[in-house]
């Protein structure tokens, strides 16, 4: 039976860790991310994801800095993404210690560089960061560009578009869930998860242990969050041991 993961994500916006709620970022959780992966590091994640929302792409030197700094504290497999552009700037993130590549703004614009990046550093690399919003017509669309940008695609086309461009994973992200701590969008998370042949990451939302749950059980082959890790104390290791008593098998 394959292991579902346990995953915190650290929002960085400017080099510090933030708060996340609808794509929203104004609290500042810790000043350097280091002692955040410490903490996960003991507490037995299985990976972590750290997102650059810096709204200058004159951030991208300094979120490298970030990335070598954590990388050399982290003990388990590291994601980063924001602002990637270009071949050269994703080698760079790879060379200062991340393990895959996290991206979005560039599957609506330069879609071609998504599949150059999976050819060049392989399938398993690349994340395709797919975040959702409900318009004012009732309908859901995939937003990019920090969720200020509406590509005017539902997510199950969107998804299967990233599968076909070469990403080797799918994190789904509602924005209206984001920080509001009702739990995952379960009925969009159900559907991208049947929808598509690589591994989903759910997030977006959660609260409660049960959350990560109720994720597994809706398709997830990894659960993540970023608020609720920061503000519970031995909070990874605590979210495992509710899933093993909810009868899915997690890494130790």
């Amino acid at each position: 039976m394959l292991k579902k993961r346990l995953i915190p994500v650290l929002i960085v916006r400017d080099g510090r860790v933030v708060q996340s709620v609808k794509f929203k970022h104004t609290n500042v959780i810790h000043y350097d991310a280091i002692h955040a992966v410490e903490c996960f590091n003991r507490w037995a994640a299985d990976e972590i994801i750290i997102l650059n929302v810096s709204k200058s792409l004159d951030s991208r030197e300094g979120f490298l800095h970030v990335v070598e700094h954590i990388s050399k504290e982290c003990f388990v497999p590291l994601s980063a993404g924001g602002w990637i552009t270009d071949i050269e700037y994703a080698r760079k993130l790879l060379k200062v210690g991340a393990d895959k590549l996290v991206v979005n703004t560039i599957l609506k614009y330069e879609p071609e560089l998504v599949t150059t990046l999976s050819k060049n550093f392989g399938q398993q690399c690349i994340v395709a960061s797919v975040d959702i919003k409900e318009q004012c017509d009732n309908t859901t669309k995939v937003m990019v560009d920090r969720g200020s940008e509406s590509t005017g695609v539902e997510p199950i086309k969107w998804a299967q578009r990233a599968e076909a461009l070469g990403a080797g994973e799918i994190l789904l992200n509602s924005i209206d869930h984001d920080g509001f701590r009702k739990g995952y969008n379960l009925e969009w998370l159900e559907k991208v998860a049947a929808a598509v042949t690589i591994p989903v990451i759910a997030m977006g939302g959660v609260f409660t242990w049960d959350h990560f749950v109720a994720g597994c059980h809706a398709g997830a082959n990894a659960v993540a969050a970023a608020n609720i890790f920061h503000y519970t104390e031995q909070s990874t290791k605590r979210a495992k041991d509710s899933l093993r008593l909810a009868g899915i098998a997690v890494r130790k």
